[in-house]
């Protein structure tokens, strides 16, 4: 039988598990898992998160697996909707809901698509608490080195194809120096932090999730009669103040209302952006931008208008989008935009610019894999932003807390510019802020800017870090006389376009990289979990049409032993091995 390796349970290799299931032919899945609780993704873990925390995405967006968000939380019971502390009558196709609640939510769909799996003549086998220490390519097949982190002896494996959804990377101690984290997971870890100044750089919704932990360690919200959100200190914390840092200053806005699936845009279409890669490759980004102006002139021309956009270039769209949030108040901006997003989900309004902004991004995206040097850095440091706040808002709850704690006097926003310093490895516990004459003291810190992208020097798997491994990425830096392309490696793996690692003739090409860190640099928009739905399906269609192509026999046996399957409440943590 054909082998094929996950390494990581969460969003994209469940993903990749329902593509594999739905093949003809038997395959032999294995399925590694480095924490105990196989399907729920470190994202959604109640090991890592804050019950708090929420997840940034409605369930009209995530893409169904057995069932939908909604439909499974609609056949819970009383009791079992009291635990997850989801009220009956707040289920909607238009909510959203705290991370553990969507890690329950995927560890049932795994275990089902398993059990769907086993059933449909493939074998699966689950290794809970099992760590990849090594993956070496070999000329027809992939290794991998393991570890049972629970004890017991380490181990090797062959396999035709394996699948790197490793997902994102945060260090087991993110106190990286007294009182200064790394990360704001796990959440278990700032809730340590005293009653104190708290600073926490980065303002999007890693930046929120790590102010509500903290506070919710030294104070609760509660609503009034009338509904409003507000923030309770708890005695003994009067010395507890959180500043959130950005370069900007600004906050992210509140979820607003749109259609669903996405209307088909007019002028920035994926046909447009598709010819422009092949016919204008040297003035690609200009040319994009082009198209990203007339979209937003077709669909909201006041907003256009107001904003100059006729008169706007890659280096200045940013300033333009950003500058009237720049010139509020960000508390007072907040609440008018939250009262604005309050009414339109009500009324079902859709602001047509943001809604325009929204759907290209994904398209736009297409044509980021081939700009050249010099456009790959204007994009990153212009135009990419106007994208990551458009598509990057949150949800009104998580405004409402913001709104709280400031009118608690308990919370501010600090604008830092493009020059500041963070210092943290002295003596003192926490960090210290330099902007220009300007210093503040925290006595605890918190980076919550997200996660970051990796090159191939930093893949935890050496064998792959070799010079014979895996490489960085290639940019063109240009045409020398028309004849000669240069290019020049920039971050990232580089990867072709079913995510498979370019390795040396000698080696397999059956390694697939859909660890979003490493895409980052190339796949500026690759996170969340409908990236994870694309991503996991396209591997899967790589694999079974290499599975067809190879056109071996098979023979597999469909006795009870061979298809059993056991509750995966009732195996030890390091024994999950339904085969």
């Amino acid at each position: 039988m054909i082998r094929v390796a996950i390494i990581g349970s969460g969003p994209t290799g469940i993903y990749t598990l329902q593509g594999l299931i739905a093949s003809t032919q038997p395959l032999y899945i294995t399925v590694f898992e480095e924490t105990p609780d196989a399907g729920k993704g470190t994202p959604y873990h109640p090991a890592v998160n804050d019950r708090a925390m929420l997840a940034n995405i409605a369930s009209i967006e995530l893409p169904p697996i057995n069932q939908s968000l909604v439909e499974w939380l609609r056949s819970k019971s009383d009791a079992e909707l009291e635990a997850l502390d989801v009220a009956r009558e707040a289920i909607g196709d238009r909510e959203f809901y705290p991370r553990v609640v969507l890690g329950d939510y995927f560890a049932d769909q795994f275990w089902a698509l398993v059990k769907r799996g086993i059933a449909g003549g493939h074998t699966i086998d689950v290794k809970a608490s099992h760590k990849i220490r090594d993956i070496i390519l070999g000329h027809a097949d992939v290794a991998l080195k393991y570890t049972r982190r629970a004890g017991g002896e380490d181990g090797e494996a062959n396999f035709d194809h394996v699948v790197m959804a490793t997902g994102h990377d945060w260090p087991d101690d993110t106190e990286v120096s007294p009182g200064y984290f790394s990360s704001p997971w796990p959440a278990s870890a700032i809730k340590r932090i005293g009653p104190v100044e708290v600073g926490v750089l980065g303002t999007s919704l890693s930046g929120i999730d790590a102010v509500v932990s903290v506070a919710t360690a030294h104070g609760m919200f509660l609503r009034d009669e009338n509904g409003t959100l507000g923030y309770q200190p708890a005695r003994g914390t009067e010395g507890f103040r959180i500043t959130m840092m950005s370069r900007k200053g600004l906050l992210p806005e509140a979820d607003f209302y749109c259609p669903m699936p996405y209307e088909p845009l007019v002028v920035c279409t994926k046909d447009a952006v598709e010819r422009l890669i092949s016919d204008a490759p040297d003035r690609l980004l200009d040319e994009v931008f082009n198209l990203f102006k007339q979209e937003i002139v077709l669909a909201d021309p006041d907003y256009a208008a107001k904003i100059g956009l006729g008169l706007a270039t890659l280096e200045d769209i940013a300033e333009r989008y950003f500058r009237e949030r720049e010139q509020a108040d960000p508390f007072v901006w907040a609440a008018r935009n939250l009262s604005e997003a309050k009414a339109h989900k009500t009324t079902r309004t859709t602001v047509q610019w943001r809604y325009a902004i929204l759907r290209m991004h994904e398209v736009i995206a297409l044509a980021v894999p081939h700009f050249n040097e010099s456009d790959l850095k204007c994009f990153h440091a212009h135009f990419k932003t106007v994208f990551v706040d458009d598509y990057a808002t949150v949800p009104h709850q998580s405004v409402e807390r913001l709104l709280a704690l400031h009118n608690a006097g308990t919370l501010q926003v600090r604008a830092l510019g493009e020059e500041y310093n963070i210092q943290h490895d002295g003596e003192d516990s926490g960090a210290t802020v330099t902007r220009g004459s300007e210093t503040v003291r925290f006595a605890a810190f918190i980076d919550a800017t997200g996660q970051h992208a990796l090159s191939a020097a930093d893949l935890p798997f050496p064998s792959l870090r070799r010079s014979d491994g895996l490489k960085a990425a290639e940019t063109r830096t240009g045409d020398l006389d028309g004849r000669m392309l240069l290019t020049r490696r920039t971050g990232g793996i580089d990867i072709d376009d079913d995510f498979r690692p370019r390795v040396g003739p000698n080696l397999t090409n059956h390694l697939y990289c859909v660890s979003v860190p490493f895409l980052l640099h190339k796949l500026p928009f690759v996170q969340g979990i409908t990236s994870s739905h694309e991503m996991g399906a396209r591997v899967a269609r790589a694999i079974l049409s290499s599975v067809e192509r190879d056109g071996r026999l098979f023979q597999f046996d469909r006795s009870e032993e061979a298809t059993k399957i056991s509750s995966p409440t009732a195996i030890e943590p390091a024994q999950v091995t339904p085969t």
